[in-house]
């Protein structure tokens, strides 16, 4: 049985990280509420201005399709990962690391083997791990995490499509979490380009439409700028991810640090008595030994 000294430096050891565990979740709670009120504020606008895309896409003649809604066969392919620039984030970042590797190995496998496969990183962990391991990596975004802001992100945006119309990448895909609650974030794999079909979208406007000036302008526009959008958005589904992720898992170490201070203080009280009982034996011992 461990003395009461190692006992009670462990229970001041369990303490001191409680405390910090607390505080941890503290922060987490203060910054998710504002990461939260971003994603859900930006939602509507962004889900509003994708169905609009869609509903011009929709009745568009083919030889009026725009560059950014072509798709040619993925030879070269851009993977955007987001997690986080911190651990002590539970499994979020693994998690997303773990699914960015397969959608690699699995479903690009051909282009890794002829090191078409670039991976852009967005957050410490990310840029850690794929440089540790040694794939492509082409750009790393990890200042975009803690606070993202859309004139930062849209320059990225435009420079990744300026790249894909040239033929540098065939396809852009972004893995990261979406945000659900506090407790429960959503690993997404979101193609970015080419943007998503549209035939089986039903178009909320009449094929009669009046468009002004026309319907290949107005897609110039709309699809630069929804792409943009849904990028940002990725980066505010993944902050407020990681926040949520964050709070979730130092609540749950604080509950286990409670739990385990009530288990050494038992074990210490126990120890005590044992200790008290061992003393007394030896004092009535030596009375009866010098009675004797």
């Amino acid at each position: 049985m461990a003395n009461l000294k190692e006992i009670r430096d462990r229970i001041g050891s369990v303490n001191s990280t409680k405390q910090i565990t607390s505080a941890m979740k503290m922060v987490a709670a203060s910054k998710l509420r504002k990461a939260q009120n971003a994603i859900v504020a930006l939602r509507p606008y962004s889900n509003r201005f994708e169905g609009i895309m869609k509903d011009v896409a929709a009745v568009i003649d083919e030889n009026q399709k725009n560059v950014f809604s072509t798709y040619r066969e993925p030879e070269k392919i851009l993977v955007l990962v987001i997690t986080s620039n911190r651990g002590l984030c539970g499994a979020y970042n693994s998690n997303t690391l773990k699914t960015a590797v397969s959608l690699i190995n699995d479903d690009y496998s051909e282009q890794f083997a002829n090191g078409n496969v670039f991976v852009a990183t967005a957050g410490k962990k990310a840029t850690e791990f794929f440089k540790k391991y040694s794939f492509n990596v082409v750009t790393s975004l990890d200042g975009f995490i803690e606070k993202p802001c859309f004139l930062d992100i849209s320059k990225v945006a435009t420079e990744w499509m300026n790249a894909f119309e040239k033929g540098n990448y065939d396809k852009v895909v972004i893995v990261y979490n979406q945000f659900v609650n506090a407790a429960t974030q959503r690993i997404q794999v979101e193609p970015w380009l080419p943007i998503s079909a549209v035939e089986e979208h039903e178009p909320q406007v009449e094929s009669d439409f009046i468009f002004e000036p026309n319907k290949n302008e107005i897609m110039n526009v709309l699809i630069p700028k929804t792409l943009k959008i849904q990028l940002y958005k990725s980066f505010l589904d993944a902050a407020a991810s990681e926040q949520g992720a964050r709070m979730t898992a130092m609540h749950q170490a604080t509950d286990n640090a409670t739990e385990m201070l009530k288990e050494l203080k038992l074990h210490y009280n126990k120890a005590r008595q044992s200790a008290i009982t061992n003393e007394i034996i030896e004092i009535v011992s030596g009375a009866e030994a010098l009675n004797g």
